[in-house]
């Protein structure tokens, strides 16, 4: 097998699990609010869904752990601040949805499975015509959950990843908010056809002055000279676990900076890693065809790697009833 056609999609490569042919779908009815539970090959939308007439809806990449769902408060919390940007009323709270989370991963037996990865999809509901304005919409969001049991493809891991650099950019928050988890990815896959063609395994991706930004489907790190450094935020995902990347640097005295930088900088670069919540983190030894360091995964990226894994872990630990309190946040006191 030719090398282009092996990496595709490099950085979301599973080891496939027969079981994921039997899975059961949440779907949350936007018409009716009823919850079911529903066969894969059943679990079927409208042709008058937002969804799939003009890609109108929000989504959430999430891991869980033995029925526990990884890091629950920063997803979901995400989730309803893309909900609120785009006047998205789910119609439930933040402690239900988390349920019916729990529901999903329980109807599938998967409290014992430790690499389920579930996408969480919200479609803007049901239209009464196909237009793009909401004012045609009928009740409430569609709510879907698709639990896999998806463990990383560990020779992926181990291979690391070749880059890339795409010409289409990130746009800036006035022309499409990078901030929003939003169905429409139409620059993503355009920048995802440009690494397939080149036989790359994902795009790095410049903001329109010219700077370092992003992957197309994950986020971006190099190491120079024993410091840490991250694109700013702004034009790019608001990766959660490119956050929780920078909070184990600061907590373990790693030097990490968010700052602009540019490629040069990073064909110069001892060490370059993406992350996302599926590969968590996986090390670049290649953009453009320039070596990036020895071309192998570098000391820091490994020790990034295994205090993010810790981190995880103490997080998964919990019981579903301390995560769902932290979901909900305090409650108030009666006066």
């Amino acid at each position: 097998m030719s090398h282009d056609r092996h990496t595709r999609g490099a950085t979301h490569a599973t080891v496939p699990n027969e079981k994921n042919k039997h899975i059961l779908i949440g779907m949350r009815d936007g018409i009716t609010g009823e919850f079911k539970l529903v066969p894969k090959a059943e679990a079927v939308v409208s042709v008058f869904d937002s969804n799939f007439l003009i890609g109108d809806g929000i989504w959430e990449g999430i891991r869980a752990k033995n029925g526990r769902v990884q890091f629950a408060k920063d997803h979901i919390n995400r989730l309803f601040q893309s909900a609120k940007a785009m006047l998205m009323d789910l119609g439930l709270s933040k402690g239900q949805l988390l349920g019916l989370i729990h529901q999903t991963l329980d109807a599938n037996s998967m409290s014992n499975e430790p690499h389920v990865h579930i996408r969480l999809v919200v479609s803007r509901g049901l239209k009464s015509t196909p237009y793009q304005n909401p004012s045609v919409n009928i009740g409430l969001p569609l709510i879907v959950l698709i639990p896999e049991i998806k463990p990383t493809d560990p020779a992926v891991k181990e291979r690391g990843l070749r880059l890339i650099t795409s010409h289409i950019r990130r746009g800036p928050p006035d022309v499409k908010d990078e901030m929003w988890n939003h169905i429409s990815k139409a620059t993503d896959v355009q920048a995802s056809i440009g690494a397939n063609v080149t036989g790359a395994d994902e795009s790095l991706m410049l903001d329109l002055n010219g700077f370092v930004k992003t992957c197309n489907s994950t986020n971006f790190f190099i190491v120079r000279d024993g410091e840490v450094w991250a694109p700013t935020k702004n034009n790019q995902m608001q990766g959660i676990t490119r956050q929780k990347s920078i909070d184990v640097c600061r907590a373990h005295g790693i030097p990490v900076r968010e700052l602009d930088f540019t490629l040069t900088e990073v064909y110069g670069a001892d060490e370059a890693f993406c992350t996302g919540t599926f590969p968590s983190q996986i090390h670049v030894t290649e953009v453009d065809g320039r070596k990036i360091g020895d071309g192998v995964r570098g000391v820091i990226t490994e020790r990034i790697q295994q205090l993010y894994v810790d981190l995880a872990h103490r997080d998964t630990e919990r019981t579903r009833a301390e995560i769902l309190d932290e979901v909900t946040g305090p409650r108030k006191c009666k006066l």
